[in-house]
């Protein structure tokens, strides 16, 4: 007897109960990710372990990934740099410069807003707005 992973089922599950916000804001993911620490007291790290790497066009594509796991809580942060050298991790996203992952715990949509308010305090930061997960056709470039 053979066992077939199924990819959808293995994405429906990483997303399972997930939140994603998309940021456009032309800056450096560390210069966003001091921001966000100095702003909401976190501490996002960049996490060479869970980086995401792609091939496209015979080229090795790195999409760096900054991570905060909150004390008290099963709730991690993720943050994806949405570009590397003229790709996307995203495609379909190709406006947005960051896009943040909330996973692990409920998250109710008051922390959402409250996380989106506090985006766009920032500068730098143009647009913030919640995305849905039926409108990533690319769900896999998101799982590490």
């Amino acid at each position: 007897m053979k066992l077939k992973l199924e990819f959808e089922d293995l994405a429906d599950s990483f997303f399972e109960g997930t939140r994603l916000i998309g940021i456009v804001a032309p800056i450096k993911d560390y210069q966003l990710c001091w921001n966000l620490n100095r702003l909401l007291r976190f501490d996002f790290r960049n996490n060479n372990e869970i980086e995401i790497q792609l091939n496209k066009k015979n080229r090795r594509y790195h999409f760096s990934v900054y991570e905060y796991r909150e004390s008290n809580s099963s709730l991690v942060h993720y943050l994806y740099n949405n570009q590397f050298d003229g790709e996307y991790l995203l495609p379909e996203f190709k406006h947005l410069d960051f896009l943040w992952l909330l996973k692990e715990d409920h998250i109710p949509d008051t922390t959402v807003k409250d996380l989106m308010n506090v985006i766009r305090s920032i500068n730098a930061v143009q647009l913030v707005m919640e995305l849905t997960n039926e409108k990533i056709r690319h769900k896999g470039h998101l799982i590490f």
